[in-house]
């Protein structure tokens, strides 16, 4: 069954799947909250919208300052893209020809972009034998022969997260043998703390990637950020495009930053709604990787009855992420993103019945 390496697009999903998508439908195979952005933008809009007959401030400001003052770093280690996309294409740029190790599964845009460049892609492969949990010494084994090192933590698909002291232990491996980039697009749903980012200064072999995306429901607007040593962001954006990130993006982005109280609703809502969901899928026998992030990743009791599932989801207007694109799991296992209570409910109730049914 070819179907998107990505989630978010169900109407194309349902066509490749060749399925007549039903009045209502439910995507659960993309990981932006239920809530929309914060509500200044609705409130202020008229202020968004004169924003649009200007040029945009070609290092995007005010939005780089912002980041910079949130995390506590120079603005010189700070550089924004159109989306965190645009950012693994100047990564991939940086390592052309070279090689780099990834954590399989993993999210399809970095050997997407890696390939693109010619270069040679090595592996440590999660399963469930390990928990789909990443081990130092595989780590160990593999530094040594790599230019650079691909982390994603909280890890998707999976949602597993390293903790910083296990982190720190990656960096200091890695130190002196290859570039050690970490994809933070899920730290938010945990909060600063398990960030990396205030220990950059004692490694400058680490460059760390952002999304806007996820916490901020600002998908449309595209917008995310990488901090690094002021040479390496030099040198990512050397070749990026004039003007690559849009002035609406770059002031609602800076905006967002003040937002705590919004951050902590969205953190308690997607932890509350993960918690009765894992109860939920571990009742009736579906096994659950243990997450941190806002989503989970499940495996039905029989996995050899995940396409029919699938397929019966998608009867019912229920989208899941298939694993179709995720090595390793290659099927057999769905991703769901926490959506509003209303929506978690229905999931469990057309599984429930899926289940009696079958």
């Amino acid at each position: 069954m070819k179907l998107p390496e990505h989630g978010a697009n169900p109407h194309r999903l349902y066509e490749q799947a060749g399925h007549k998508p039903p009045p209502e439908v439910i995507d659960f195979s993309e990981n932006v909250h239920p809530f929309g952005p914060p509500q200044f933008l609705r409130e202020h809009w008229a202020d968004f919208f004169d924003l649009l007959s200007s040029y945009p401030d070609p290092q995007a400001e005010p939005f780089r300052t912002a980041a910079a003052d949130y995390h506590g770093v120079e603005k010189e280690r700070v550089a924004a893209g159109n989306g965190a996309a645009e950012i693994f294409t100047w990564l991939a740029k940086r390592y052309r020809g070279k090689r780099v190790m990834l954590v399989e599964p993993a999210f399809s845009e970095y050997r997407s972009t890696l390939e693109s460049e010619l270069i040679h892609i090595l592996e440590i492969k999660l399963n469930k034998g390990n928990a789909w949990q990443l081990q130092l010494e595989d780590v160990k084994e593999q530094v040594a022969n790599c230019d650079a090192f691909y982390l994603c933590n909280p890890h998707n698909p999976t949602g597993r997260l390293l903790g910083l002291a296990e982190l720190e232990e990656i960096a200091a491996l890695c130190k002196g043998k290859c570039e050690l980039v970490i994809d933070e697009a899920f730290i938010d749903f945990i909060g600063e703390r398990a960030s990396f980012i205030p220990l950059l200064k004692q490694y400058a072999h680490v460059i760390i990637v952002r999304s806007m995306t996820k916490m901020y429901a600002l998908a449309g607007l595209r917008l995310g950020y990488v901090i690094a040593e002021p040479g390496v962001i030099r040198e990512l954006t050397g070749e990026s495009a004039h003007w690559n990130v849009n002035g609406l993006a770059a002031a609602a982005g800076a905006r967002c930053f003040s937002e705590e109280l919004y951050r902590e609703h969205v953190i308690a809502a997607a932890s509350g709604e993960r918690a009765k969901m894992e109860d939920f899928l571990e009742t009736i026998g579906c096994p659950v990787v243990p997450s941190a992030a806002n989503f989970l990743c499940f495996q039905l009791p029989d996995p050899e009855r995940s396409e029919p599932f699938f397929r019966a989801m998608l009867d019912a207007g229920i989208v899941l992420r298939h694993t179709y694109s995720f090595k390793g799991m290659d099927g057999k296992w769905f991703r769901i993103g926490m959506k509003s209570a209303s929506a978690m409910e229905r999931l469990r109730k057309e599984m429930d019945r899926w289940f009696q049914e079958n």
